[in-house]
């Protein structure tokens, strides 16, 4: 069995499936305003049918955790091609707020499934190369949202409607599932190495895990929840807030493409101490320049936030290899789950902003839909270019703690013996 394993189409079918996964996400968020005209949906309806998405994820990310070693990769990702195609369908033959909940809550649970299967099998198939194939494996999701992006932009000057859009994902999709069908897989890193449950219990219970496990939160908040919400909070600081997000996506792309040099050379704590740094320097330019400048801040902040997911993943792997995938899952479940909390925090925060800038006992909702060229819509304007840059200049605070965490870590680490596990 072990010679039928083929490593390099494993990853290449792995990485199809991650571009699925970050299609789903630039798509939908393209097509949400055609979905709300299309079924006369309200504000608070698209807001649940978007965030559904990112609790599906964790949701599924912690539990394919708890079962991949128990029923294996190969059945896990099956799940995730027929999930990800029943969401699919489910939105291009949808009829209302209801199916729609349901395509969005599938689609979110192929992603996380995605994660939860191709993490483990990534840091398996190189179990000498795991922090930088899970960079090259990453890629694909900041580069897969630019793809998303532009289909929608392009499509959309066509004239071609959201079904169109979506059904762009049918082949990708029928592309990784029938390679993962066809192919063998390995068992998982901690099963092969005979690595106990209890002893796998332990690990996640240990200090250097739970450490991880909390600054994953705000790695993930940092990266996520900033290019997420990129263009309501810089829309009326400049034009091009959409560009802005491209050019994060895109410098992610690459800079994950080229891990492998970096990763070694600076191994990946150092490398995470740099990249808070960075993602500091970036936010903190996001919310205090202008004009062209905005463009040398995002490709700052790209570069922060570039490896901040691989490698923590990657950490999680080497350095606690008993954790196995339920180790890498919880990891990344507990970043998506942060995300979506903090998102609903600083949603309701924006709106208090947005609150005191307007005159007293104003109504939010008469501004916020004020016709072009009134003074309501100025005054609206006005009170986003203040709101934008002061949720950045709360969030800078997460970037900034993660130095001073991440630089404790470094020195820990450099003093601390690495766990071995030989693949059998």
């Amino acid at each position: 069995m072990a010679k039928a394993i083929q490593p390099s189409k494993l990853f290449v079918a792995s990485c199809m499936a991650l571009l699925v996964t970050s299609l789903s996400f630039g798509i939908r968020a393209g097509i949400l305003g055609d979905l709300g005209k299309q079924f006369d949906l309200s504000a608070s309806q698209l807001g649940i049918i978007a965030s559904t998405a990112f609790w599906g994820f964790p949701l599924a990310v912690v539990i394919g955790g708890f079962v991949v070693d128990i029923i294996g990769m190969k059945r896990l990702l099956l799940a995730a091609f027929v999930l990800h195609l029943a969401g699919i369908l489910l939105t291009i033959f949808a009829t209302g707020f209801s199916t729609l909940f349901v395509s969005t809550l599938f689609i979110g649970m192929a992603n996380g499934t995605v994660e939860a299967a191709c993490n483990p099998l990534v840091a398996t198939i190189y179990p000498n190369n795991k922090t930088t194939k899970l960079n090259h494996f990453h890629l694909w999701f900041p580069g897969g949202i630019v793809v998303g992006a532009l289909v929608v932009f392009f499509l959309s000057g066509m004239g071609l409607n959201y079904k169109v859009q979506m059904a762009t994902m049918i082949i990708p999709t029928l592309l990784y599932g029938y390679l993962f069908l066809k192919l063998d897989f390995p068992v998982t890193e901690r099963v092969a190495s005979g690595i106990s449950n209890a002893q796998m219990y332990r690990s996640i219970g240990s200090p250097l895990f739970i450490v991880i496990f909390v600054l994953m939160f705000g790695t993930a908040i940092t990266e996520l929840f900033t290019g997420q919400w990129i263009e309501v909070l810089l829309k009326n600081v400049t034009e091009n807030a959409i560009l802005i997000l491209a050019m994060t996506a895109g410098v992610q792309t690459l800079g994950r493409a080229f891990a492998g040099p970096i990763v070694h050379r600076m191994s990946p704590t150092g490398v995470l101490l740099i990249s808070a740094v960075l993602s500091a320097v970036g936010l903190y330019m996001l919310a205090h320049v202008s004009g062209n400048m905005v463009f040398l801040a995002a490709f700052i902040f790209g570069m922060g936030v570039t490896y901040f997911w691989p490698c923590m993943i990657g950490f999680v792997s080497e350095n606690i290899p008993e954790s196995g995938a339920l180790g890498m899952n919880l990891v990344g479940g507990a970043g998506m789950f942060a995300v979506s909390i903090y998102t609903i925090f600083m949603g309701g925060f924006y709106d208090s902003i947005l609150a005191k800038q307007l005159p007293a006992g104003a109504s939010l909702d008469a501004y916020r839909t004020a016709a072009a060229g009134t003074e309501e819509a100025a005054a609206f304007a006005k009170a986003q270019a203040v709101a934008g840059p002061e949720i950045l200049n709360v969030t800078l605070v997460i970037p900034v703690v993660l130095i001073f965490a991440f630089t404790g870590l470094y020195f820990y680490m450099r003093n601390r013996k690495k766990p071995d596990i030989a693949i059998a």
